[in-house]
């Protein structure tokens, strides 16, 4: 799914703050985004629930990470693929470590 510029802010902002609360090496879920759309949020992002935004929140962070802004992690360890498409099951994400 395409996102607007409306859509990926909500996400990104979220994001941001989420990963802002919490200090290097700490992680956070993709989830923990998702959880946080207000109603009004999910209308815009086009979903009924939480779940339904999980595929976009993926890819923000995704995008998130090809801009060198996030690490994503799998089982405690950077993951060092080039596709989201390759990576199966959960994955958590902490800000780069400035240091």
């Amino acid at each position: 799914m395409a996102l607007n510029d409306a859509q990926k802010s909500i996400i990104v902002q979220h994001a941001e703050r989420l990963l802002n609360a919490r200090d290097y090496p700490k992680t956070i879920c993709p989830s923990e985004i998702a959880r946080a759309f207000s109603a009004a949020e999910l209308h815009t992002l086009g979903a009924s629930e939480w779940r339904d935004t999980m595929e976009i929140v993926r890819q923000v962070v995704w995008e998130k990470r090809g801009a060198g802004d996030v690490e994503v992690l799998q089982k405690g360890e950077v993951i060092r693929v080039e596709s989201l498409e390759d990576i199966r099951g959960p994955i958590r994400v902490r800000k780069v470590h400035e240091g």
